[in-house]
């Protein structure tokens, strides 16, 4: 039996996962967009398939996580996988890296507390691993989060193109905005605690989303 909405964000923080950011991290997730597929079946944010043998897997959550900014554009989503078994234990986890899918649960499951799964968020530009040591590994690491910051101006993507645009003048406003948050990433992380608040079902966020790029572009007038 399917769940109602309010049961579905019960579940969703019972199991969200632990997310830890930099020291120097300006910006922290605003709200959080969830689904929970009982039978595999397409992501409505995400472009995959969510796949899960449904004899070792009761439900899969997804957490579509959204920020208003990261360092290098206005607006950010990130998602989290959870895959809960039928005795209620964390069978699996993946987790969003730049457009592609790491696993977000590590061999001997020692990134795993109790039901909550932990997993690093690149400082300032929030791509999960569940080891901070392969944000090293990325060329850009430093310099998206300095000089680079606010390049690339309002991002516009696929899922959004028909709710809103750019132009080179709001580009070179958000790039000001986003350059007065520059930083150095520390690489020292310190656990987010989550607003359950924040956590609203994936067709509600979608819904709200121009609403909240039209207030950043008002702000940055």
């Amino acid at each position: 039996m399917s769940m109602s909405e309010h049961e579905m964000i019960e579940v969703a923080l019972r199991y969200a996962p632990v997310i830890l950011f930099d020291r120097n991290e300006p910006f922290y997730p605003d709200l959080v967009g969830v689904s929970l597929f009982e039978q595999p079946g397409l992501s409505s944010s995400f472009r995959r398939e969510i796949q899960f043998p449904t004899e070792i897997v009761q439900y899969v959550i997804e957490y579509a996580i959204w920020w208003d900014y990261e360092i290098g554009h206005l607006y950010e989503m990130e998602h989290i996988w959870i895959h809960v078994g039928h005795d209620g234990q964390v069978v699996d986890c993946e987790a969003s890296f730049h457009g592609r899918v790491l696993r977000g649960i590590l061999k001997e499951k020692t990134n795993l507390m109790g039901q909550r799964v932990c997993l690093y968020s690149q400082p300032g530009k929030h791509a999960f691993s569940p080891l901070p040591v392969v944000f090293e590994l990325l060329p850009n690491l430093y310099t998206a989060a300095g000089p680079d910051a606010g390049e690339a101006g309002l991002l516009v993507n696929e899922m959004f193109e028909a709710y809103f645009q750019t132009n080179e003048q709001i580009d070179q406003k958000v790039k000001a905005y986003l350059q007065t948050k520059a930083f150095i990433p520390s690489m020292e992380f310190e656990e987010y605690i989550w607003n359950p608040e924040i956590f609203i079902t994936w067709d509600e966020l979608f819904r709200i989303i121009p609403k909240r790029i039209e207030k950043c572009l008002a702000e940055l007038e």
